[in-house]
């Protein structure tokens, strides 16, 4: 980002280990200005079917029933009868009434447990016999949730709908279950021997989602409604994202008078609540120094004065990072410290490379905090339901 002062060597990209307010008076043109401090471093349906992996295609809203008779996309990762499979399981919640967060976190579960695969068992010499995707050998696990006999029979757990009831039933009993990282409600669920394992599953299920239902990942649950973008001031989309501060983005990504403005400056007052973004760990909760080295972020800044004050990074699950600059006292959370999406983890001020008080947000892909990193926090808040805008 281009929040800072001089750069200095630039670390390699992380590797992941194991894993988890109103604007005030006119938008300025809010500095952060300069080069970089010294942290940084740091379907089934024929050859014409939509593709999934396309995000124009997805919009939100009315959230649509799934057709599993139909036409469904084909997504990279997947076949088509793996699709036709996430469609059933997808259409169970619908019929249930559990809300879109619901069917992202029960897909992500399928995904890991059997590759969205109906599962025979060699050990179960039953299920050999029934209709199946494939052949299994974890103990005496079956069906797309790879569920033991507690369960049901062997007939139902080789059933897609019965086995994704089962799973809806358990999950919604979970306390708390639509606020709390994936990974942590399908371990609840699930009981499994790999309990980080989820959450790499994530944003592939929610694609899956928005390409079924609607944009139905992209919505967030109040009032008992599905509301399509509305995932700020703590309010978490299914997909699993919130905007960090509610807000109007005044200087933007990489724009021509500053190209190397690697993130966006959303303007609030002094003191509003930061949020975490998603679920994830945090990799730095630090003053950042300034061009002279001076770690001096209890005061507000001033243009060329260099260094993103008071800030942090938090690591999510697929390797996205996310980065929030400029805070007015230190932040409330620690490195390796794991945070829930929308936990507060600081408050907006004017520290470090700043002309007044806002929000420095960068999102960053593949665990790669530097520039090359960085992309637009726009769009892709935006396809996740947590669009960074002004507020009403």
């Amino acid at each position: 980002m281009n929040d800072v002062g001089t750069a200095v060597t630039r670390r390699r990209p992380l590797r992941l280990g194991v894993i988890a307010a109103t604007l005030t008076g006119l938008l300025l043109l809010l500095c952060c200005t300069g080069g970089t401090a010294a942290f940084f471093l740091t379907g089934l349906g024929g050859d014409d079917a939509k593709s999934g992996d396309d995000p124009a295609g997805w919009g939100c809203g009315p959230v649509r029933p799934v057709n599993i008779a139909g036409k469904l996309p084909r997504f990279t990762e997947y076949g088509d009868a793996q699709i036709r499979n996430a469609a059933i399981i997808i259409k169970v919640g619908q019929d249930m009434g559990v809300p879109s967060r619901g069917w992202v976190i029960a897909l992500a579960t399928a995904m890991q447990e059997s590759a969205l695969r109906n599962l025979a068992n060699r050990r179960v010499p039953a299920s050999l016999a029934l209709q199946h995707e494939g052949v299994g050998a974890d103990h005496d696990s079956l069906g797309l949730f790879q569920q033991r006999p507690g369960w049901g029979s062997v007939a139902d757990r080789m059933t897609p709908a019965y086995t994704a009831r089962k799973f809806y039933e358990k999950l919604v009993k979970v306390r708390g279950w639509q606020r709390r990282p994936l990974t942590a409600v399908a371990q609840q669920v699930q009981v499994s021997a790999y309990p980080d394992a989820y959450a790499k599953h994530e944003e592939v299920s929610s694609r899956i989602v928005d390409a079924l239902a609607g944009g139905a990942a992209r919505t967030v649950e109040i009032n008992g409604k599905a509301m399509c973008n509305a995932a700020e001031r703590g309010e978490i989309a299914a997909s699993g994202w919130t905007a960090p501060i509610p807000g109007g983005v005044g200087s933007g990504f990489r724009t021509a008078s500053r190209p190397g403005h690697d993130g966006v400056d959303i303007a609030a007052a002094k003191g509003t609540e930061i949020r975490a973004a998603a679920a994830g760990r945090v990799l730095v909760a630090k003053c950042d120094p300034d061009n002279r080295n001076r770690e001096d972020c209890d005061v507000d800044g001033f243009p060329d004065k260099g260094g993103c004050g008071w800030f942090v990074d938090l690591l999510h699950a697929g390797g996205y990072i996310t980065r929030y600059c400029h805070m007015v006292v230190r932040p409330r959370v620690k490195e390796g410290q794991m945070v829930a999406a929308g936990e507060v983890i600081g408050q907006v001020g004017s520290s470090g490379n700043s002309s007044g008080p806002h929000l420095h947000f960068e999102v960053h892909l593949r665990n790669n905090r530097n520039p090359s990193g960085a992309v637009n926090p726009v769009p892709f808040m935006r396809d996740r339901g947590a669009p960074l805008r002004r507020p009403a």
